[in-house]
């Protein structure tokens, strides 16, 4: 009997927070493979509010919460690719909300099909009620002093609010 090779897969992202769109996604991608990494990379065009090291934890913590037992979570600042093939990765796993975000995705899978075709892209999409959900969108709400307490989870949420009143609110409110 042919013995079972370990089908590895990532989930790549800033996660600056977790949201409950990327759990939705971590649950279901890890169903698909044996062993999901969880890649949480550094990306400072992005403006974090969260420094990499916090946000590692951030998804540690969720993921634990979750109870997803087939996961680990690791930082990372390379190439995705270079990346996915240092964890032996077979698999992307992306996550897709709309139309935006297909053709953003479609042009990036295309690219690392050119850099290393054995690794294969999976999109999985958001569920409906999830797709809205932006980690972008989720900071700006509570800059601005919004109730964020239907995207992300409460332990996260607190993360937020506490990180805001460091910061500071912006606008009138």
């Amino acid at each position: 009997m042919a013995s079972h090779k370990e089908r590895i897969g990532v989930y790549p992202g800033t996660f600056d927070p977790i949201t409950r769109g990327h759990l939705d996604i971590i649950r279901r991608g890890a169903k698909l493979v044996d062993r999901l990494i969880i890649g949480v990379t550094t990306n400072m065009s992005k403006n974090p509010m969260f420094t990499p090291e916090e946000r590692i934890a951030m998804v540690m913590r969720e993921v634990e919460i979750e109870g997803i037992a087939n996961v680990e979570v690791t930082g990372f600042n390379a190439l995705l690719m270079k990346f996915a093939e240092k964890q032996g990765a077979s698999v992307i796993v992306r996550g897709l909300r709309a139309v935006a975000d297909f053709e953003y995705e479609y042009q990036m899978a295309g690219m690392n099909q050119q850099i290393n075709n054995r690794i294969e892209t999976v999109f999985l999409m958001a569920d409906v009620s999830l797709q809205p959900i932006a980690s972008k969108l989720v900071k700006e709400i509570a800059l601005f002093g919004g109730d964020i307490t239907h995207f992300v989870s409460p332990k996260v949420r607190d993360d937020v609010v506490e990180r805001v009143g460091v910061l500071g609110r912006l606008g009138d409110y």
